[in-house]
C-alpha cells in the first residue's frame, strides 16, 4: 500500500464527529483511540497487511501521520511524533498533504471526472468488516479481480444489486438527503414550489465538496471553463493592492479604475447571472430569512443552495465574493468612485450578475443588491462544504450495503432520516406566518432604502418609487402624507402618491 493511497483513504473514510473537552466543544474531529481503533480495524483486513498487524504498529502509523501533517491536535500543532493510544483530540488540516500524481490519460471534461469522484466518495468503508473487503484501498475493479481472484466466482446477480445502489440509488439519496435538510432549515411544509429533484445535479455537488483549494475555492478539470487569465489577473491585483500591484509595470492615475472596469465588464457580459436563472425562485425566497435574528439560518440555507450551482459558476462567484469583501474593507484602496462609496459600489456594479431574472421584473436590483450585501458579508460561512451532508449521504449507504451483505437475496428498502424541531402547523397557520414573514422582510428592505447613506438622493427617489409600485400598501403605511415623504428629503415632496390630483387654477394680475 502506497503512502499517498493509505492517507488519502484515512481522511476520506476516518469518522468525525463533536468532542467536549475542558468545557469546549470541538466539531469534526477524533481522539486518537478512535483512529487507531478505525484504522487498526482497516489494516487487518486489508491483504497488503493482514490480521497480524499490532495495535502498536498501529499507533507507530498515524505518529508518522501527526510528523507529516496527514493530521494535527485540536489546537493546529503537528511535526512530532508525540502521539499515544488515549483520548486526546485530534483533526484533519484543511489542506490534503497528497500530491497529485501525474496522470499519462489526456485532461478531460468536469462531467466526465464526476463519476470518478463519486466513487471514491461512496465506496468508502465505515466500520464494516464485511463490505470493507470488497472495496480495497481506492483500487479500481480491474485491479481488484487481478488481485482478487475469488471475487470473478461471486453471484454475477448480487454484483449487479450492488452497482444499481452504488450509482442510480446514491444519486437519489444525495436528492433526498439535499431536499430533507433544506426543507427542515427553512422550516417550509414543501419546496415543489421552488426546487424540483431534477435541479438537484449529485455530480455537481460531489464536485464542488471534493475539487477544492486549501481556501475552500472548487478548481476545476477543465480550465476552458475557467475565469480568462487576464481577468483573474485583475482580479488578484485589486484583491491584494497594492501589495499585489506590480510596481515594475508603468502605472499611472487611475490604473485601479481602469483594473476594476476590465473585471465589471467581464462578468456584466455573461449570458446568466452566476446564480442562474434556474434557480432564481429559490435564492428570492430565501430573502425574506435575511433579517438579523435569522442570520444563521439563511447562512445554512444559503450554504447548501450554492453547491447545487454548477462548478464553474460555484467558482466564479466565491472568487468574485472574496474580491468584493477585501476591496471593501481595505482601507489602502484609492476612490474607485467620485460619488459612491466603495461598498456602494461593489453591491451596485456586480448585483445584477449575480441574481436577476429571466424576465425583467421591476424589484430585481432591489432584491439582488439585498442578496449580494449578505453574500458579501459572510462569503467565508456561505461558501465552507457542509461535511455533514456527505456523512449523512455515507452512513445511508453504509447501512444499505451492511444490509445487502445479509440479505443479498432480498430487496432492501432503508428509511431515509427525517428532521424535525418544530411543532407542525396547520396549513392555514403556515401561510399566514408565511405572509407576516415576507411582509416583514419587505418592510425591512424599505427601511434599508431609506437608510441606505451611500445612495444618491436621485438613486434613493428611484428606487422607493420602484418599491411604491410594487407594495403600495406598505409604502402607503410608511409615508401615509406626502409630508412624511418631505422629511425624508428635506424638501418638497416629489414622489407622487397614486392618486388622482387636481390642478388649481392660475390667475393672471389685472395690472398692466
Amino acid at each position: 500500500m502506497q503512502w499517498n493511497e493509505i492517507t488519502k483513504y484515512f481522511r476520506a473514510g476516518m469518522p468525525l464527529r463533536k468532542h467536549r473537552q475542558h468545557f469546549k466543544t470541538h466539531g469534526s474531529c477524533f481522539t486518537a483511540s478512535e483512529a487507531v481503533e478505525w484504522l487498526h480495524e482497516v489494516l487487518r483486513n486489508n491483504s497488503n497487511f493482514g490480521p497480524e498487524v499490532t495495535r502498536q504498529q498501529t499507533v507507530q502509523l498515524l505518529r508518522k501521520f501527526l510528523k507529516n501533517h496527514v493530521i494535527e491536535d485540536i489546537k493546529g500543532r503537528w511535526g512530532s511524533e508525540n502521539l499515544e493510544d488515549n483520548g486526546v483530540l485530534y483533526r484533519f488540516p484543511s489542506t490534503s498533504p497528497v500530491k497529485p500524481l501525474p496522470s499519462s490519460c489526456p485532461p478531460k471534461e468536469n462531467l466526465e471526472n464526476f463519476s470518478r469522484d463519486k466513487e471514491r466518495l461512496f465506496k468508502l468503508p465505515h466500520l464494516s468488516r464485511r463490505t470493507f473487503k470488497k472495496h480495497e484501498l481506492l483500487q479500481s475493479l480491474e485491479n481488484l479481480e487481478k488481485t482478487n481472484p475469488d471475487i470473478i466466482g461471486e453471484n454475477k446477480e448480487d454484483i449487479l444489486h450492488r452497482k444499481e445502489i452504488s450509482h442510480e440509488y446514491v444519486q437519489e439519496t444525495w436528492r433526498n438527503i439535499i431536499l430533507i435538510h433544506l426543507q427542515t432549515i427553512l422550516g417550509i411544509p414543501s419546496l415543489e414550489e421552488v426546487l424540483q429533484p431534477t435541479q438537484i445535479v449529485p455530480e455537481y455537488i460531489i464536485y464542488n465538496m471534493t475539487n477544492t483549494s486549501k481556501h475552500g475555492v472548487v478548481i476545476l478539470q477543465n480550465k476552458s471553463e475557467d475565469l480568462p487569465h487576464w481577468v483573474l489577473s485583475a482580479m488578484k491585483c485589486l484583491a491584494y493592492w497594492p501589495r499585489n500591484n506590480d510596481m515594475s509595470q508603468p502605472t499611472y492615475s487611475g490604473f485601479e479604475r481602469d483594473v476594476f472596469r476590465t473585471v465589471a465588464d467581464y462578468f456584466l457580459n455573461l449570458p446568466e447571472p452566476l446564480l442562474t436563472f434556474e434557480y432564481y425562485e429559490l435564492f428570492v425566497n430565501i430573502l425574506d430569512l435575511l433579517q438579523p435574528h435569522l442570520e444563521r439560518i439563511a447562512i445554512q440555507a444559503l450554504q447548501i443552495c450554492c453547491l447545487l450551482l454548477p462548478p464553474p459558476n460555484r467558482r466564479k462567484i466565491q472568487l468574485l465574493m472574496r474580491m468584493i469583501s477585501r476591496i471593501s474593507e481595505n482601507v489602502d484602496m484609492p476612490r474607485l468612485h467620485d460619488a459612491m462609496g466603495t461598498r456602494s459600489l461593489m453591491i451596485q456594479t456586480f448585483s445584477r450578475c449575480v441574481l436577476c431574472c429571466a424576465e425583467e421584473v421591476d424589484l430585481d436590483e432591489l432584491l439582488s443588491t439585498r442578496l449580494v450585501s449578505f453574500l458579501m458579508d459572510h462569503q467565508q460561512e456561505i461558501f465552507k462544504v457542509p461535511t455533514y451532508l456527505q456523512v449523512a449521504v455515507r452512513d445511508h449507504i453504509e447501512y444499505m450495503k451492511m444490509a445487502q451483505c445479509k440479505h443479498p437475496k432480498e430487496e432492501i428498502c432503508a428509511i431515509l432520516p427525517t428532521y424535525s424541531y418544530c411543532k407542525q402547523i396547520t396549513s392555514q397557520e403556515f401561510e399566514e406566518q408565511k405572509v407576516s414573514t415576507s411582509q416583514a422582510a419587505v418592510t425591512e428592505l424599505l427601511e434599508n432604502i431609506i437608510k441606505d447613506k451611500n445612495l444618491s438622493v436621485k438613486d434613493k427617489k428611484k428606487k422607493l418609487k420602484q418599491f411604491q409600485k410594487e407594495y403600495p400598501l406598505i409604502y402607503q403605511n410608511r409615508f401615509p402624507t406626502t409630508e412624511n415623504e418631505a422629511m425624508l428629503f428635506d424638501n418638497k415632496p416629489t414622489i407622487k402618491q397614486p392618486m388622482l390630483s387636481l390642478r388649481k387654477p392660475r390667475f393672471r394680475s389685472l395690472r398692466y
